[in-house]
C-alpha cells in the first residue's frame, strides 16, 4: 500500500504542479505536504505571481490553464527604467506576437486549481499535514519516514520543499547562498490612472520597484529596500507609505490612492550544489531560489516540472541513474542562465558606483534600440530559451 513510483515532498505550487503533470501517467504518486492548502477568500490586495509565456504553455498542456485564465491579468507591455535617468526599455506583446507577455495571477487561484485537479486523480495520494523526518536508501528505492509515523517507499523522491529543503539536508547536500541584504515589501496599490496592462520595473539605488497590473485597476507593488530600512517602512501608516512609495516610483500612474496589506520578505539566492542525489531530484526553490526581479523564480521551477514529467513519461524506472543524469543535463543551462540573469540585474542596478551609472543608462538604451539585444532579453523573460 505504501510503495510508490514517485513521492513528491512539498505541496507548494511547484510540487502540486508536478503531481498534476504526473496524474495522467501510469505511475503511483504520493504528495507529502506540511500543511493543508489554505482556503483563502479573494481580496484586491492578495499575493500574486507573474506567469510567463512558457508557463502558460506548460499549464495549458497540463489541462489547468483554462481554469486559471479568468483570474489572470494579462501583461500587455513592460516599462523598465532607472530613477534619475531618462533611458527606458519597453517590450510589448504585439512585437512578441503574443496575446500577453505574461499574466499576473493570484497565488490562491493557481493553488486552488492545482489542488482541485489532484482531488480527482486516482493514482495520486495527498498526505497532509505531514513532513519527512528521515530517509533511508536502498539500491532500488528510498524509504521515507513521516511525522505521522507512517513509512513510504519511493523509486524516485522529488524534493520541492523550498529553499531550506529538508530532503536536501538529509542527503548532506549544501546550498550556495548569497544574501542580498534586501527585503521585498510586497503589497498592493490603487492608482489614479488605468494601468492598461503595463508592468513597470524601476531600478533605484536601494533596489528594484515593480508595479504590476491586477484586476479592477489595482496593482501589485513590490518595493525592494535594504533590510534595515524595511523595518522602518513596515512600521509606517498607509498615508506615509503611499507618499514615500509615490516618491520612489514616480507619477506614471498618477497618484496612488489606496494601499493594502504589506509584508516583508528577506531576499537571498540559494543554489543547490547538485540537482540530483541517489534516487532523488531537486526542483523549484529546493534546486534554486532567486531574487524576484523580473519574476523568474516560479517560472524556472515550473520548467523543472515540465522537464521531469517529460522524462518520466517513458521511464521504466523513475529513479534510474540515467534518468537523473538526463534531468540534470537538461536543466543546467536554463538554470545557470536564468539565475545569472537575475543576479546580474540585482548587482548592476542596486549599486551607486558613479562609473556604473552611465553604463546602466547605455544598457537600457541598447535594450530598447538594438533588436538582437532586445530579442535575447525578451526570450529570457518569456522562458523561451529553454528546450522543454
Amino acid at each position: 500500500m505504501n510503495d510508490y513510483d514517485v513521492v513528491i515532498v512539498g505541496g507548494g505550487l511547484v510540487g502540486a504542479s508536478l503531481a498534476v503533470a504526473l496524474a495522467p501517467l501510469s505511475l503511483k504518486v504520493a504528495l507529502v505536504e506540511t500543511a493543508p492548502f489554505p482556503e483563502t477568500k479573494p481580496s484586491w490586495d492578495e499575493r500574486c505571481i507573474g506567469l510567463n509565456e512558457a508557463t502558460r504553455v506548460i499549464f495549458e498542456r497540463m489541462g489547468v490553464w483554462a481554469a486559471i485564465r479568468p483570474e489572470a491579468e494579462p501583461i500587455l507591455s513592460t516599462h523598465i527604467s532607472e530613477r534619475g535617468r531618462f533611458g527606458v526599455a519597453r517590450f510589448t506583446a504585439q512585437e512578441a506576437g503574443l496575446e500577453a507577455l505574461g499574466y499576473n495571477t493570484p497565488m490562491r487561484t493557481i493553488g486552488g486549481v492545482l489542488w482541485k485537479s489532484l482531488s480527482g486523480a486516482p493514482n495520486v495520494r495527498v498526505i497532509c499535514p505531514a513532513q519527512v523526518t528521515a530517509l533511508t536508501h536502498r539500491p532500488d528505492a528510498v524509504r521515507l519516514t513521516l511525522s505521522t509515523n507512517e513509512s513510504l517507499t519511493a523509486r524516485l523522491v522529488v524534493a520541492a520543499d523550498g529553499a531550506q529543503s529538508a530532503v536536501r539536508r538529509m542527503h548532506g547536500i549544501g546550498g550556495e547562498e548569497r544574501n542580498y541584504g534586501q527585503t521585498a515589501i510586497v503589497g498592493a496599490v490603487k492608482p489614479e490612472r488605468a494601468h492598461h496592462g503595463v508592468a513597470y520595473e524601476r531600478f533605484t539605488p536601494d533596489g528594484p520597484i515593480a508595479v504590476l497590473p491586477r484586476h479592477d485597476n489595482a496593482c501589485v507593488s513590490i518595493w525592494t529596500v535594504p533590510t534595515e530600512k524595511s523595518k522602518v517602512i513596515l512600521g509606517w501608516d498607509d498615508e506615509r507609505y503611499l507618499a514615500e512609495f509615490q516618491s520612489a516610483f514616480g507619477n506614471r500612474l498618477g497618484r496612488f490612492l489606496e494601499t493594502g496589506r504589506r509584508s516583508g520578505y528577506p531576499l537571498s539566492r540559494v543554489m543547490s550544489e547538485k540537482l540530483t542525489a541517489a534516487r532523488t531530484v531537486f526542483a523549484g526553490n529546493a534546486a534554486q531560489t532567486l531574487h524576484p526581479v523580473a519574476a523568474q523564480g516560479f517560472n524556472l521551477g515550473l520548467r523543472d516540472v515540465a522537464t521531469l514529467a517529460g522524462l518520466l513519461m517513458k521511464a521504466s524506472d523513475p529513479g534510474a541513474p540515467e534518468l537523473l543524469h538526463e534531468y540534470e543535463a537538461r536543466r543546467e543551462q536554463d538554470r545557470s542562465a536564468t539565475a545569472g540573469f537575475t543576479d546580474r540585474l540585482v548587482r548592476t542596478f542596486s549599486n551607486d558606483v558613479p562609473g556604473l551609472r552611465g553604463l546602466r543608462h547605455l544598457g537600457l538604451l541598447a535594450l530598447d534600440l538594438i533588436p538582437p539585444v532586445k530579442e535575447s532579453v525578451m526570450r529570457q523573460n518569456l522562458g523561451q530559451n529553454a528546450a522543454l
